[in-house]
């Protein structure tokens, strides 16, 4: 959600006042009572086995080396499970046979909230306007990004018993499971929440 400066009810300047335990945008015209809360958005990702691999695409407007899981928003009146096989069929034309929840994962960067699914997807892939480009990854050659997704992918993998392994982003080095630093610091409860 975009921040305001303005009311967008009224038009007067919004102001930073203390609400509900934090500093809150208001408007403080007699009678409007706006208030942007600024709470996460959710988002839905799905983990994508096809044929044996999971699907990973590239945004149109990404670097070539910059692969993801599938994602969109969730949108009005709408299920989070029945949103993630929209999501799928709208960006690559795959069908969503099963789509089982992962967890949920914070993504405090884009103050999104990410609803992570297993979706196990048959048909034909042709991309939507939106991705540039896909791949197809074993399982076991997954090397994963160690943030947002990347940490519902990981904990795919865990349960299936593959291999691990994160990567950074900047460099393209392995790196150690930031999941097992955060457990010993004794903050994994703020990584992700599982079913």
């Amino acid at each position: 959600m975009p921040s305001y400066r303005y009311c967008p009810h009224c038009g007067t300047p919004l102001m930073a006042l203390p609400m509900s335990g934090r500093e809150r945008m208001a408007c403080v015209q007699d009678g409007c009572q706006f208030v942007q809360w600024d709470n996460p958005l959710p988002v839905l990702a799905a983990v994508v086995e096809y044929e044996g691999k999971l699907l990973l695409a590239r945004n149109a407007a990404w670097p070539p080396s910059m692969y993801a899981l599938v994602t969109g928003f969730l949108e009005r009146d709408e299920t989070p499970e029945a949103g993630v096989a929209r999501e799928l069929k709208e960006e690559t034309n795959l069908d969503a046979q099963s789509v089982s929840l992962i967890g949920v994962y914070e993504f405090m960067r884009k103050n999104e909230l990410i609803i992570a699914y297993h979706v196990r997807a048959t048909g034909t892939i042709a991309l939507s306007e939106e991705l540039a480009d896909y791949k197809l990854v074993a399982p076991e050659k997954m090397r994963i990004w160690n943030a947002g997704t990347g940490f519902a992918v990981a904990d795919w993998l865990a349960a299936r018993g593959y291999p691990v392994r994160f990567f950074d982003r900047q460099t393209g080095e392995d790196i150690p499971d930031p999941r097992q630093a955060a457990r010993a610091e004794g903050a994994g409860a703020t990584l992700q929440y599982r079913p």
